[in-house]
Order: structure tokens, then sequence, then C-alpha cells
């Protein structure tokens, strides 16, 4: 969870984000959003790539409004500026505009430090946002999770599902919040391997990877028979997501990097590093967009928004495996 250490008022002209963690700097930008708008709803948002931010565009975004609304200015990747954009946003955030909050998400470490110090200096709010890399502090991160959405759930469910999912925050907050809107009570570990381990891991797990491969007829066969002895539906769009997902991130990634520093930086164990990589053979760019569209469509039919979830997952798991084989 993002960790504040330095003042705790949201609404501070300047707060800097600092880590590599995106679902922390994520929820950091969120906080002072909503934070914002509670206070004046027609607040302007501008969130913005370092490249975005050329000299002499904080002044212009800076500058008051006719109608005087409060400003939220995001800047990410703010250790990329450039040395001109650095040295205004040093300038402002020595006599920052009054209703304009300044957000700077920070990556750490020395590059771009001069910029770090400068707003530490200012009196900057500051929220860490590191990369969860021990278990401990992931298992700690599910914990969290369960009480922010009011309810329970035992360290050996918490276990459970940081063992069936691994290292991705996201992938983490939205199994914690798919099992609090699909259960009741506390959280166990039986509740755990009902939707993510066990036979829906021999399930929607496998409906996944055979639709990821381009074998239709068999993950629509595997399905059917999920469907047949009542697996839970989130479970398999779970696992339908989580599989699409893989692929997008490898696909992303740099070419000639090793499965163990894949491993670190895509929050992926080594040996599936591995069998993504033999999955990946057939998709495109295009294909993967295609597929988790897909996917959403799903999952938003199997949480009660279309008649037949049933139907919707078939052709999710259709449209998979025709995106499998859309290089070439």
């Amino acid at each position: 969870m993002a960790r504040k250490t330095a003042s705790d008022d949201v609404l501070a002209p300047l707060t800097l984000a600092v880590g590599q963690e995106e679902l922390l700097l994520d929820r950091a930008v969120h906080e002072v959003v909503a934070a914002a708008r509670a206070a004046d709803p027609d607040t302007d948002v501008r969130d913005l790539p370092s490249d975005a931010l050329q000299p002499g565009t904080l002044a212009e975004l800076t500058s008051p409004s006719l109608f005087s609304e409060r400003k939220v200015i995001v800047v990410r990747n703010a250790q990329d500026l450039s040395a001109d954009s650095v040295k205004e946003v040093r300038a402002y955030i020595a006599e920052p505009a009054e209703e304009v909050l300044l957000m700077l998400l920070h990556a750490g470490g020395a590059k771009g430090k001069a910029l770090l110090d400068a707003a530490r200096k200012a009196g900057a709010r500051e929220v860490a946002c590191p990369k969860m890399t021990k278990p401990a502090d992931r298992l700690a991160f599910v914990r969290s999770e369960f009480r922010a959405l009011g309810r329970s759930a035992t360290p050996e469910a918490a276990q459970a599902l940081v063992d069936a999912l691994g290292s991705d925050l996201r992938e983490l907050a939205s199994a914690c919040a798919q099992l609090v809107a699909d259960t009741d009570g506390t959280v166990d570990v039986a509740v755990v391997a009902r939707y993510y381990t066990g036979r829906a891991e021999a399930t929607g797990f496998e409906v996944a990877d055979l639709a990821v491969t381009g074998r239709a007829a068999e993950a629509l066969e595997r399905l059917r028979w999920a469907l047949s002895v009542g697996q839970p539906l989130p479970g398999i769009t779970f696992a339908l997501a989580s599989g699409v997902r893989a692929i997008g991130k490898l696909a992303s990634a740099p070419r000639g990097a090793n499965p163990g520093q894949l491993a670190r930086d895509l929050g992926m164990p080594p040996w599936k590093i591995d069998r993504v990589r033999q999955q990946m053979r057939g998709w495109s760019a295009d294909g993967v967009s295609v597929a988790l569209r897909a996917v959403a469509e799903a999952d938003a039919a199997v949480k009660g928004g279309a008649a037949d979830p049933a139907y919707a997952l078939e052709k999710a798991v259709v449209t998979i495996a025709r995106a499998a084989r859309s290089r070439g």
C-alpha cells in the first residue's frame, strides 16, 4: 500500500509520489483528484506524460483561470523531464499558485534526483509507491485490500491468493474486489480455492491456455464441461483475462531479456515466462486488444450484464482463439 511520508494534507499544493508500482501511483493520483473534486466539483484535471511538459507549459497551465476553478496537474515520469522543464518546475514549486495542486510522479533513484530533492525541500506531501518485491509485502497488501473493502480474510486465504496470482498488484486487487463482491462473510481458504486454485485452476485456466493458443474447439469443450459442473463464472473470466494480459505484457517487454529479469519486471515466475513465450507466437498487438475487449464484455455479462452469461463466455473464448492467430 502507498505510504505517506510527509504532510498528510491530500490538498497540499505539491504532492510527490515516489516509486515504480503503477497501481500505487495511480491510486495516489486518484486520491488527490477525488479530494479536489469533493472540494470543488469543477476541478480541472490535467494528467501529463513527462514529454508533454515542455518549457512554458507549466506556466500556461497554472495561470489564473477566468472562472477561478481548482486545478490538479499530474506530471508522470518526472525523472524524465528535460533540464529546461525541471528548471521551470523548480521555480514554480518555490512559489506555487493558489488553487493549483501539482503532483509529480517520480520513479526514485539517481535520475532526476535534483527535482526530487527540490520538491522535498519545498515541503511536498510525499507518498511512497515502491515495487513490492517481497512475498511478505504482497501478503500485507492483500490483507489491507480486504480491510479497505470492509471484509475480513483469514491469513491462510490471503496467502492462498498470493500463491495463486503471484506478484501483480492489479490482479491481486482485482481478485480481492471480486471475492468481496461475489461472496459473503469472512473470506477463507476454501473460498479462494473455489475461485482461483484447485479445480478452478484445472478448468478456468485450462480453458484460457487452450484459447490463447488458438484451439477454439478444445477450449469450448473444456468450457462447457466447467459450466456443466458449476464452476464459478467469475473465476473463468479471471483466468481468460490473466492469460491474455500475460501475453500482452510479454509482447511489450524488451527482446533478448532473460527469463529471470523478465520475471522481476513483469511479476511472473520464470516458468510462466517460458510458457507464455510459447503461447504468444501467433499473436499481434491488435489481437491482444481485441481479446481484452472480449474478456471485458464477458466479465460484464457474468456479473449480470447479459441474459445468457454462458453464451458470452463462449463468444469470448472463440474471439480469443481467433486473436491468437491474428499475426500473419
